[in-house]
């Protein structure tokens, strides 16, 4: 009796073992199925359909190629090579291999993943380093745990709805001579080496042959952000990045017919004076979008725009971000107001308020960013529970959310609309003004509607603004909400004198609001009605000289 038990339970042991792969195997081919092939068609990503796919999604920065700046570290510590080093040195060798299969397997994980596609998002883009891969040295051999990562990515992604484009953010040797791209001699040796490149190239056929048949991966970036003009690498070897990218593309499409291409200028992926012809004909092109100046202003992508014409190819922002929810708005709306996708970066970092998650920095973890600054080393101790701290401070559940960076990105409600952000149609359909010869001095600098400074600290590099509107003057807002119902909205407004008056008008509903004190204040408006998915607001004076800072929609 007791062996016919054992039997039976090894029977249903084995039983379930066969279903659960059954599932997973028939789970995986229904995820696929969801996500349809994807190609180039002039200016657009379509699928076999025919149907538009626009992507907004996000960078998996910090993972498989960690960044200095997101741990806080100084310049010893500004790239994997040197945080590894950093690592192995406080605790040493063997917990170090410990804690980056715990970092691994926990900083992106498939919690992230069904956020990321809970929130809206339908793309990510994961930073890839070499050397995670690849290993370095005379004899280079693949190292499975990149592949593993990347293989749990996709499955993920495959489940939840998202789309991969895998980005090659560290080549082998460099291709910046940065610590972005963990340069070993602050070089790009890909360029100044034949052997680099054609590890690149080995690299980029195993990946493509890997992923061949898999339609979640939606592109190879085959390059991030090579040849810095201020170092002087570009001038050296800009001739040889094309080259270097058709002939990446061929060994590609020796073994891929199917997947997309996409490629990045030299000099932080803008300048693509080296472009002259799309060279295959399921390719994009790709800029990154970063507006660090003070006080805020908006760049032009007109350039862009340009060279798509000339192109006729789609063109990417692979990169947006690391600023504040204002220009955050501004961005997405600018982009997709000329038909160009974005992936905001990155998705988390620590200690920060202006990305979707933040990780909560560990106690004494000071002690070890003074350490890669070159100050005195933490106990082997301290620093084993600073980083074991850290290690269950990366998991989702236990980072912080910021709801309204999120919604700042989609424009939708709950949400602060700054003033500013009034919409990209231009004169008479997202703005009125009276003069329309006399230009913005800042922000959006090509348009007439006065957008002035306030509050700007150019030591702490913070900006805020406001527009200023005169009698009959009016702007207008798109907006979305999720589903229809009321929600409370308050304006901040201040009048140059009283009696001041104005109209918000929400989906051609009117509300006139008389201003009854003239410094800033905040104005409840109160309850008003939105619709399920785009909604038309606008302000507009109807007595006096306005300046209207945000709207606050709950």
């Amino acid at each position: 009796m007791k062996k016919l038990l054992v039997l039976s339970t090894v029977v249903l042991f084995v039983t379930a073992l066969l279903f659960n792969s059954c599932a997973e195997k028939k789970e995986t081919a229904l995820a696929n199925k969801t996500l349809p092939w994807l190609h180039t068609d002039g200016h657009n990503f379509v699928d076999d359909a025919g149907n538009k796919v626009f992507f907004r999604g996000v960078g998996l920065g910090n993972w498989m190629l960690p960044e200095g700046y997101m741990w806080k570290f100084g310049k010893n510590g500004d790239r994997p090579r040197k945080i590894e080093q950093l690592v192995s040195d406080m605790i040493g060798p063997e917990q170090a291999a410990k804690f980056w299969k715990s970092f691994h397997r926990n900083y992106i994980a498939e919690a992230d993943i069904k956020r990321i596609a809970e929130l809206g998002f339908n793309s990510v883009r994961p930073a890839l380093n070499s050397r995670l891969f690849l290993t370095e040295g005379d004899n280079p051999e693949f190292v499975n745990e990149g592949f593993q990562l990347l293989d749990s990515l996709v499955s993920w992604c495959g489940k939840y709805g998202l789309y991969v484009i895998i980005d090659m953010h560290g080549a082998p040797g460099g291709q910046t001579g940065a610590n972005i791209d963990d340069s070993a001699n602050n070089e790009p040796e890909l360029f100044m080496d034949k052997k680099n490149q054609d590890r690149l190239v080995k690299l980029w056929v195993k990946i493509a042959e890997r992923y061949k048949n898999n339609p979640t991966v939606a592109a190879y970036d085959l390059l991030n952000e090579p040849l810095p003009e201020n170092t002087g690498a570009a001038e050296k070897y800009k001739d040889k990045l094309v080259p270097l990218y058709k002939r990446i593309t061929k060994a590609i499409r020796e073994v891929d017919p199917k997947h997309m291409i996409v490629v990045e200028g030299y000099n932080w992926a803008n300048n693509w004076s080296e472009f002259t012809e799309k060279f295959d004909s399921n390719m994009f092109f790709q800029f990154h979008y970063y507006c660090w100046g003070r006080p805020d202003h908006l760049n032009s992508i007109q350039q862009f725009l340009d060279k798509r014409k000339e192109l006729n190819a789609p063109v990417w922002v692979g990169e947006t971000g690391e600023q504040g929810k204002a220009i955050y708005w501004a961005t997405t709306q600018y982009f997709e107001a000329n038909n160009i996708g974005w992936s905001f970066w990155p998705w988390k970092k620590m200690d920060t308020e202006n990305t979707p998650y933040s990780i909560n920095k560990p106690e004494n973890w000071d002690l070890i960013a003074a350490y890669s600054r070159g100050e005195e080393k933490p106990s082997k101790e301290v620093a084993q529970q600073v980083l074991d701290h850290y290690l269950q401070n990366i998991k989702l559940a236990n980072c912080v959310y910021f709801p309204d960076v999120v919604n700042s990105l989609f424009r939708r409600i709950p949400v602060k609309i700054e003033a500013e952000n009034y919409g990209p149609d231009g004169y008479n359909v997202s703005y009125f003004v009276k003069d329309t010869t006399k230009k913005s001095e800042y922000y959006r600098t090509d348009e007439p509607v006065p957008v002035e400074v306030m509050n700007f600290n150019k030591k702490e590099r913070v900006s805020q603004q406001y527009i200023r509107l005169t009698e009959g003057e009016w702007t207008a807002y798109t907006v979305k909400s999720a589903e229809e119902g009321n929600h409370l909205v308050s304006v901040r407004a201040e009048a140059a004198q009283l009696p001041a008056s104005f109209t918000i008008t929400l989906n051609g509903v009117k509300k006139d609001v008389d201003v009854k004190q003239a410094d800033w204040n905040e104005i409840d408006l109160g309850g008003l009605f939105f619709q399920k998915g785009e909604n038309q607001i606008r302000l507009k004076v109807d007595k006096g000289t306005l300046r209207f800072d945000w709207m606050d929609v709950k």
